[in-house]
C-alpha cells in the first residue's frame, strides 16, 4: 500500500510563490511517474505537471508552463511542485498521485492519490 501526504499549500497573493511537498511512502516510489492535479471548486479535477522516473522527463499544462516547475527526490521518496507567479486562477486543492512507468496526463492513470493540499490566491 502507497501512502501519499501533500503539504505546502497556503495562502499567497497573486504574483507569490508556493512550494509543495508530497511524501510517500513505499519502495517502489523511484519506479513510478509522480503527478500533480488540482481541483477548483465546482470543477473538475485537471492535470497540472508530471515527472518520469528519474525526474529527467517532464510534462505541464499550458495554464502552467514556465510558471510551475516539477521535481523529484527519490532518496526522499519526495516529489515537489514549485509555483511562482501565482494567479487567482490557481486556487484550488491540489493533489499529488502516484501512476505507473510513464508520464501521463490522464487522472485514470494514476493508483494512488493523497489527501490534497489548499492553495489560495488572492489579490
Amino acid at each position: 500500500q502507497v501512502q501519499l501526504v501533500e503539504s505546502g499549500g497556503g495562502w499567497v497573493q497573486t504574483g507569490g510563490s508556493l512550494r509543495l511537498s508530497c511524501a510517500a511512502s513505499g519502495r517502489a516510489f523511484s519506479f513510478k511517474a509522480m503527478g500533480w492535479f488540482r481541483q477548483a471548486p465546482g470543477k473538475e479535477r485537471e492535470f497540472v505537471a508530471a515527472i518520469n522516473l528519474s525526474g529527467g522527463g517532464t510534462s505541464y499544462a499550458d495554464s502552467v508552463k514556465g510558471r510551475f516547475t516539477i521535481s523529484r527526490d527519490n532518496a526522499k521518496n519526495t516529489v515537489y511542485l514549485q509555483m511562482n507567479s501565482l494567479k487567482t486562477e490557481d486556487t484550488a486543492v491540489y493533489f499529488c498521485a502516484q501512476g505507473s512507468a510513464i508520464v501521463t496526463m490522464t487522472p485514470g492513470e494514476y493508483r494512488y492519490w493523497g489527501q490534497g493540499t489548499q492553495v489560495t490566491v488572492s489579490s
